[in-house]
């Protein structure tokens, strides 16, 4: 029987270590995560606050808005071949009541305007 990862207590050191984790994250990042983080950054110009490189539940989430619990996921070449995972961190994080939007980093990468307003949409939307 598989046992979700939410059921299990993540312990105050494997806290520690994501919280750790997600600070290294956020100082290096990906070319995409990036380019995506400048879109979203300023409140001002798209409407809502982002946070990047969060702990939410057992995981660590690309970007998140936190105001309709949104999560944003970057998928780049880490996600290839791992289409099973990522389908059950989504069903997790969404056992959290957050809806996840994956968009792909060749897609952020060509426009991260319109990877932004797809963000922006999907805000809308919930």
């Amino acid at each position: 029987m598989h046992r979700s990862r939410l059921s299990i207590p993540l312990t105050h050191y494997r806290r520690n270590h994501q919280l750790e984790y997600a600070r290294e994250m956020r100082r290096v990042g990906t070319p995409s995560e990036r380019a995506l983080w400048e879109q979203l950054r300023h409140r001002d110009a798209i409407g809502f606050r982002t946070k990047r490189q969060v702990v939410v539940g057992p995981y660590i989430a690309d970007f998140v808005v936190p105001s309709v619990r949104l999560v944003i996921e970057i998928d780049g070449g880490a996600h290839y071949g791992r289409e099973l995972a990522d389908e059950r961190r989504d069903a997790d994080l969404q056992l959290l009541s957050y809806s996840v939007l994956r968009l792909s980093a060749d897609e952020v990468m060509r426009s991260p305007v319109a990877a932004a307003r797809r963000v922006a949409a999907e805000v809308s939307r919930l």
